[in-house]
Order: C-alpha cells, then structure tokens, then sequence
C-alpha cells in the first residue's frame, strides 16, 4: 500500500514539472515585453520634455521620401510613398508643426530637384525648401538588404530607414535610424511602412531632442525669462 502511495506521488510529481516549466516558459516574454515597453514609453517622454516647442511652433517642414534600389539608384518619385508621410506626418504635426502632402510638393518642387536632393545636393535642398518656405527638410531615405539565413533556410530582408533633418540654411540638425528584419520579406515598401508606423514616435521624438539639444535646450531646463 504505500508503495503504491509513493508511486502516485512520484507520478504527480513528475506531472507538476512541465506544468510548472511551461507557465515560467510563457509567463517570462510577457514580463519582458512589459519592461521594454515601459522603457520605450518612458524614453520618449522624456525626449518630448525638452521644452522648445515655442521655437518650432507653426514652422514648416517638408519631408521627402526615397528608396535605394538594389542598383544603387534611388527611387524618390513622392506620390509611391503617401501612407509613410502620414505616419511621420501626424508625428510632426503633434509637434506644433505645419506639414506638407506629396501633392503638395510635387506640384512646387520638381522631381529633378528631389532626385538631386537624394544625391546629396545641398543646392538643390536649399531651392526646394525655398520653394515651399519650408524652415525645415526631413530627408527618409529606405534602404534593404537581402541575407540567406542558415539556421532556418529563408532568405531574410533587413529593412533600414535613415531620417536627416536639415534646417533651411543646409545645416544637419539630426540623423536617426530605424531598422526592421523580415523572414521571406520581399515587398520593401510595406515593410518599411510597416516600420515607420511601429517607430514614428520614435523617431520623432528623436528629432525633436536632437532639435532642442542643437538650440542648446535640454530636458528639465527652461527657457530663459525674457
């Protein structure tokens, strides 16, 4: 009889381990999930906290979009890339600033200007932003990579998007990244809206630290009394 009794408690316990194994396996990504957003959230916060929003407030800025294609030519015809400048767009517009539309920009600027921009004219940049009045160029430039991945036998895309913010004079103000990977990716351009739909108040918030530290503003000071 207790023989029996022993066996049935080395069955159940034996029983309780995976049980106990599998709610550690599952419970641990949520906890870390929590973390890393909660770091994201509060990392943001704190670059929106720099207060210079007075000094941005109603100002302009145009942003245009490009592609690297797999030639090394850059693809930056803006009508192709509508739903990227919403996102980034709403982002800005959160800002205190005054945005332009694709359609807006194609019908001031001309498309051999953008494409110069894309080359790293700085002369170019310089006749567009007038153009418009812009005080500000906000440069997203996509760009991907295609790598075999051994461990599961699928090609892999990695996705990049890179954000030059330039003032009216040419002047970089700040450069930010934001990058993505994809299994069996082929569609660059949903991918990469995809990515800037995930970090747009990233980025955005970025720029705008990157902005206010430049103005030699940071987080927790406060603008001189006048």
């Amino acid at each position: 009889m207790r023989r029996a009794f022993a066996i049935l408690m080395a069955l159940a316990s034996l029983a309780a381990v995976p049980a106990l194994a599998e709610g550690f396996k599952f419970g641990q990504p949520d906890e870390s999930d929590r973390i890393e957003k909660e770091a994201r959230e509060d990392r943001i916060a704190d670059q929106l906290s720099t207060p210079c929003r007075a000094g941005i407030k109603d100002k302009k800025i145009m942003v245009v979009i490009g592609e690297r294609q797999s030639n090394g030519v850059i693809a930056a015809q803006q009508q192709n890339y509508g739903r990227h400048f919403q996102a980034i767009n709403s982002g800005l517009r959160s800002l205190g600033l005054r945005t332009f539309t694709p359609e807006e920009i194609r019908r001031q600027v001309a498309q051999a200007e953008i494409d110069a921009y894309f080359r790293n004219d700085p002369d170019a940049a310089l006749a567009a932003s007038k153009r418009l009045g812009a005080n500000f160029v906000l440069r997203g430039l996509i760009s991907s990579q295609a790598t075999r991945n051994p461990m599961m036998a699928v090609n892999q895309v990695s996705v990049n998007m890179g954000f030059t913010l330039t003032g009216s004079n040419g002047r970089v103000i700040s450069n930010v990244d934001a990058n993505s990977s994809s299994y069996a990716g082929a569609d660059v351009q949903h991918m990469a809206l995809t990515l800037v739909n995930e970090k747009a108040d990233e980025v955005v918030a970025e720029l705008y630290s990157d902005y206010c530290r430049n103005a030699g503003i940071t987080a927790g000071s406060r603008p001189a009394p006048k």
